[in-house]
């Protein structure tokens, strides 16, 4: 599959898959969302009694809406669903090429982020992703739940379609990929400037995989792959 990863846009090489005011409503509501989760942060720090298994199924419920909010749009304009979730699997060789891929590409993404995370390493940071990981059999559980589940909705919404639609009405690969990137740091941005930057990096890096391959399953993998792994990456020393 896909040649070059960044190949220059033709005019008509990405059509829009969603009307533009749909596009603007996604981002309004990932901007109302970020907003709302800095104020969260800094509530829950100070709360005596965080109770985690509900802001895990509080977000859990937050990722499959705006999943929805996505496909509604892209069904309104007639364009296949699968343009933003992906082809259905038909083969054990494609489920397990894929989950190669994603798992390759999250190591090799971990090693260049964590260079990253040396430089803009921040105590705010750590102590804002820290206190969400979970504790407990029980919490574990739904936070792998919740990694899948962002896993599959965060790649369908920002690689699957917004950058798509970025590419759409920019025409042009790169910028598209920097915009949808940025959009994804911005709505991780209740973990300080360092993490948002950090992640938008990221998800520039599952941009231009989802953009080679065609696909965001192997994102899909990858981002639910590191997302479950956290607390285990977490509590590594650091040197």
């Amino acid at each position: 599959m896909g040649a070059s990863v960044l190949a220059p846009s033709q005019s008509n090489s990405y059509p829009r898959i969603a009307n533009p005011i749909h596009t603007f409503i996604v981002l309004a509501a990932v901007g109302a969302l970020a907003f709302r989760g800095a104020m969260n942060v800094n509530q829950m720090r100070t709360a005596v009694n965080f109770d985690r298994v509900r802001m895990y199924e509080r977000t859990i419920v937050t990722e499959l809406a705006m999943l929805a909010l996505v496909l509604l749009g892209v069904a309104l304009a007639r364009s296949p669903l699968t343009t933003v979730i992906g082809e259905r699997w038909r083969s054990l060789r494609q489920v397990l090429r894929d989950l190669g891929i994603g798992i390759a590409f999250s190591i090799v993404s971990t090693l260049l982020l964590s260079t990253l995370n040396s430089v803009l390493h921040s105590a705010d940071t750590d102590r804002a992703v820290r206190f969400i990981l979970p504790h407990g059999r029980f919490e574990m559980a739904l936070w792998v739940a919740l990694s899948v589940t962002a896993g599959i909705c965060e790649e369908a919404i920002y690689r699957g379609y917004l950058q798509r639609q970025f590419m759409a009405l920019t025409r042009n690969a790169p910028i598209g990929v920097l915009l949808q990137a940025s959009a994804f740091g911005l709505a991780h941005s209740y973990q300080g400037w360092h993490g948002a930057v950090a992640i938008a990096i990221e998800g520039a890096l599952l941009g231009a995989l989802a953009h080679w391959w065609k696909s965001v399953r192997p994102g899909m993998i990858s981002h639910a792959w590191k997302d479950a792994l956290a607390p285990l990456l977490m509590s590594l020393p650091k040197h």
